[in-house]
């Protein structure tokens, strides 16, 4: 059974209120609920953001959420923080090939992005989680990561001057466990919304202006002759697939394959969102585009077709399909600048507030 509910029932459990404040859940913890941002395109269209059961998205627990994301006593030395690999400036990935971790390892695949996750399915880019409180409970013991142990952590949290205070704003207890821990990061990662873009603001709100002439070429080849709204639909410009994009005719990663075991799902990956993707990069799960100049160049030339293990989606290429200009490849990389979200990218509410 799906254990996600959608938000609106979440928010409206947590709301109902009786009559005497003494049988009011609110009043005794403190929670306040909180309704997420979300334009009307995206609602209206019948896209329901999720929570996982038992963790509905409060004022309180997004702002302890906010501060252990950029809290470093997650990591063994102290040195680390979600926000060290997931930075805001760069769409809340990390600007470098391979994030390092505390001891200096080097990760194996690119730190993805942390956008829109209110609406994801699969996590990490082989999908092995399916909840944000999965994914965020992951790299604390990664020991090419953070190397700590949630035992260290609680105790140091346990034994904080304000996380007790904080934790029962949140949660209505001051002792501190992991599960406490990763829901609150997990409610102030959905509240990392980016939907004001110069492409929403022309193609659902109307701005004519938005976007030049060039852009919407763009947008054309996008939906088009470059198919790659068949993988990349909007408005979330992802899809909640895992898929073998032809990358390579042999794959060295064996992405979800490695998780499934089944020879099938060698080189499939999760679909990322393009949203915010000229800050993103660089690009594919082990960095090999630095430019969207040549992430673009791949798909119209480069495409290994003969992958016995390639998505049904890329049939478009198989068949002969896609045949680019270098004038369509330009328009295209332009319209991809034009997924930008400036305000996202510099919001103050998901900064650092230590």
């Amino acid at each position: 059974m799906d254990r996600r509910i959608p938000l609106l029932l979440a928010i409206a459990v947590l709301t109902f209120a009786a009559c005497r404040k003494d049988e009011d859940p609110a009043e005794e913890t403190g929670q306040t609920p909180l309704t997420l941002n979300i334009p009307s395109f995206i609602t209206d269209s019948g896209h329901v953001a999720h929570v996982e059961f038992g963790n509905p998205i409060t004022v309180e627990g997004v702002a302890l959420g906010r501060t252990l994301f950029y809290e470093k006593a997650l990591s063994d030395n102290y040195s680390m923080s979600c926000g060290s690999c997931h930075v805001q400036a760069n769409g809340f990935t990390d600007p470098r090939e391979f994030s390092i971790g505390t001891d200096g390892s080097v990760g194996e695949r690119n730190a993805m992005q942390v956008i829109n996750m209110a609406f994801d399915e699969h996590f990490f880019w082989d999908g092995r989680r399916h909840s944000l409180e999965g994914q965020a409970h992951d790299p604390v013991t990664n020991m090419i990561e953070m190397r700590n142990t949630w035992p260290v952590v609680v105790q140091r949290l346990q034994a904080h001057d304000t996380y007790p205070g904080l934790f029962k704003k949140a949660f209505g207890t001051t002792t501190i466990d992991s599960d406490l821990v990763v829901m609150a990061i997990a409610q102030f990662e959905r509240t990392l919304l980016s939907f004001n873009s110069p492409f929403d603001r022309y193609f659902y709100l109307g701005q004519a202006n938005a976007m030049n002439d060039q852009e919407i070429r763009g947008m054309d080849v996008f939906m088009r002759d470059g198919h790659c709204v068949d993988c990349h639909k909007n408005p979330f410009f992802n899809d909640h697939g895992l898929r073998n994009n032809g990358l390579d005719m042999i794959s060295a990663d064996p992405g979800f394959g490695g998780i499934s075991g089944n020879a099938a799902d060698v080189g499939k990956f999760k679909v990322p969102t393009l949203r915010n993707i000229a800050h993103t990069g660089p690009y594919m799960h082990d960095s090999r585009f630095a430019t969207l100049e040549q992430v673009v160049n791949f798909y119209a030339h480069n495409v290994q077709v003969d992958n016995p293990h390639i998505d049904a989606h890329m049939d478009p290429w198989r068949f002969g399909l896609v045949n680019l200009t270098p004038e369509q490849e330009a328009d295209l990389v332009a319209f991809l600048n034009a997924l930008t979200d400036e305000g996202f990218l510099t919001n103050p509410t998901f900064s650092d507030p230590h």
